[in-house]
């Protein structure tokens, strides 16, 4: 995929179609040369089967859905010609809205929909942690934002994310 990119000023924006929506990367130029870059917003479900190309949609499956983000966000860095790896962002925030359990139906079956959240929950905890411990450990930890919303439009979905961060060019110390 190439990105179409406007750039006004100090903004650049990545953005896919002649009439988008919202551009899936913003770079702001930072006086020092660093590069704060915003990542759009998506889920592991059916946002990251049609970034990365894969043959099914994960559903309501945090330990995959999460690395199936940052993989989106480094498909498209790379894409971008920012840079070839997550590794070298300093994640500043991530914003996580978690969804309700798209079964079992909470009035038919409370006690079982009351299980889920709690897997969701429990599931979620582990893979972004899992992630920043085990993919990038050399990398500080984000500030991170979680809600629990009702739903998302991605309705394979279990969160969505979207996230801010820092590529430094020079030292990190």
């Amino acid at each position: 995929m190439a990105f179409n990119i406007k750039k006004r000023g100090k903004v650049t924006y990545y953005y896919s179609g002649d009439r988008p929506t919202l551009s899936s990367l913003v770079t702001e130029e930072q006086g020092d040369g660093d590069l704060k870059i915003y990542f759009a917003g998506l889920t592991g479900g059916h946002s990251a089967t049609g970034v990365l190309g894969l043959d099914t949609v994960t559903r309501m499956d945090p330990d995959k859905e999460v690395p199936l983000v940052f993989q989106c966000w480094e498909r498209w860095l790379q894409e971008a010609g920012i840079c070839q790896t997550l590794r070298d962002i300093d994640f500043l925030e991530v914003h996580a809205f978690g969804c309700q359990p798209k079964e079992p139906n909470p009035q038919l079956d409370p006690t079982g929909y009351a299980n889920e959240i709690r897997r969701l929950r429990e599931a979620y905890a582990r893979a972004y942690s899992g992630f920043f411990a085990d993919t990038m450990p050399d990398n500080g930890v984000p500030a991170r934002f979680t809600v629990h919303v009702v739903d998302v439009p991605d309705q394979a979905a279990s969160y969505e994310f979207y996230s801010v961060g820092l590529l430094q060019r020079g030292e990190r110390g």
